[in-house]
């Protein structure tokens, strides 16, 4: 048998290191070809390595939270038979190599044990964990009382463990009718403030009558940093401007059927907006800057960010990368390539990086319009409110009169530090402009 080093692979040109977010698998697991082993972490963009042999892992060299640079070796794989391909480990050390086999002999036997019923609840627990749990008589009540620290709150093998440990030694209660959802582990020795104190039971009696303790995941914590440095940074001030896109509506509702036969892909509103964007931003390079200290920098690319939803409730900005050379079908198929990528989390590193100005759609969510963050280092951000057939007074040359037109809200926010309203209002002024006199005979 020969060994396989799975390293940290390359992610993009400016990444060069990662954060070990979730082990995927187990010492002793079967690995297939192409089958994920562990998650990391880049800024704001989870990705799964996978395997590239079929074999049993071995070895786990990094924990999760472990900073990784590219190129380092995080997980040891044994394979049957060796390649020239292949990167081969010198067994140097035969008394680890039993150590590990005695390892993987006991992780077969705990995932080999017939799991507990564990049906009765919601929360999410790997076959490890439950059979730990069975062996170690912990039950469906105190399993859900632990806090994990694994993704998104799940409760990873050295979780329950801890909680076995700390139980037995008394610093945790069993029961879990005894035990609040968070359990703070003080050692008796330690001086404890009054402030801390003071804050655990507030913590305790915000948690009393059954409330729900959900653990902010790293995405969100990430994001809630954002938006406070950005705040913090930023002078926000924002414009709004009606914008009638009944031209729009009747021009995409004739061609979306026939677009998507010829080109396979979806033809949204998304697109369309993207291109009025990078028309104004080329009609107002001054929008496309940044600010670093006293200097400001003007952009040379247009690189639109487009705010995206997530399953789990985030946004990430995935960006169309020189948005200004795309003609509609290249805008379509890169606002729909990202958006999938992006909910199946799929994203690379680089394609969140170096964007210029930022558009998110809340009309997705009804709102009519909104006041978002900018996202710096940028100095504005456009939303796109819900379009609405609203009763609206139209202008003829034989006089007015009313008719139902579709009619949408544009929210621009943008850094007041270098930004002042007369460029702002005439950048979203310029958006409007470019969607109200859209062409309803225009090819695609």
């Amino acid at each position: 048998m020969s060994k396989f080093e799975l390293k940290l692979p390359q992610m993009g040109e400016s990444v060069a290191e990662a954060t070990l977010t979730t082990w995927l698998k187990e010492v002793g697991d079967t690995i297939e070809m192409d089958e994920a082993v562990f998650e990391i972490a880049t800024d704001k963009v989870d990705s799964e390595v996978p395997s590239e042999v079929e074999g049993v892992l071995v070895e786990k060299l990094f924990n999760i939270d472990d900073i990784i640079s590219v190129g380092q070796t995080v997980a040891i794989i044994e394979i049957q038979d060796g390649s020239s391909d292949t990167v081969a480990v010198e067994d140097s050390k035969p008394v680890a190599a039993a150590a590990i086999e005695q390892e993987i002999e006991s992780v077969k036997d705990v995932v080999s044990a017939p799991v507990a019923d564990y049906s009765g609840t919601d929360r999410f627990y790997s076959p490890l964990v439950k059979n730990i749990a069975k062996e170690e008589g912990v039950s469906v009540a105190e399993l859900d009382q632990i806090a994990g620290t694994g993704k998104e709150g799940r409760v990873t093998k050295n979780d329950i463990l801890e909680y076995v440990e700390n139980g037995k030694s008394g610093k945790q209660v069993a029961s879990a009718q005894e035990a609040s959802p968070v359990t703070p582990n003080v050692a008796s020795s330690a001086p404890v403030k009054k402030e801390v104190v003071a804050s655990e039971v507030a913590s305790n009696a915000k948690m009393a009558n059954g409330d729900e303790v959900i653990p902010m995941s790293r995405m969100g914590k990430l994001i809630a940093q954002y938006m406070r440095d950005s705040i913090s940074t930023s002078a926000h001030v924002q414009s709004f401007i009606e914008v009638d896109v009944t031209n729009v509506v009747n021009w995409r509702n004739k061609n979306k059927i026939s677009f998507e036969k010829r080109e396979g892909e979806k033809l949204t509103f998304t697109p369309i907006f993207m291109e009025a964007v990078a028309f104004a931003l080329k009609k107002y390079p001054m929008m496309n800057i940044s600010l670093d200290g006293d200097t400001v920098v003007k952009k040379k690319n247009i690189n639109i960010g487009m705010a995206a939803a997530l399953p789990d409730g985030n946004l990430i900005v995935p960006v169309i990368k020189n948005a200004d050379q795309l003609n509609l079908v290249g805008m379509a198929k890169a606002v729909n390539d990202l958006a999938t990528r992006s909910r199946n989390n799929k994203l690379k590193p680089d394609e969140i990086k170096e964007g210029t100005y930022t558009v998110t759609n809340v009309g997705t969510f009804g709102s009519v319009f909104g006041t978002p963050i900018i996202n710096q280092p940028q100095v504005g951000i456009l939303a796109l409110g819900a379009i609405r057939k609203v009763p609206s007074v139209i202008e003829t040359p034989e006089g007015d009169f009313i008719g139902i037109r579709s009619k949408m809200f544009l929210s621009h926010s943008y850094d007041h530090r270098v930004v002042n309203g007369a460029l702002g209002g005439m950048f979203v002024k310029a958006v409007a402009d470019f969607l109200e006199a859209w062409d309803v005979n225009r090819e695609i």
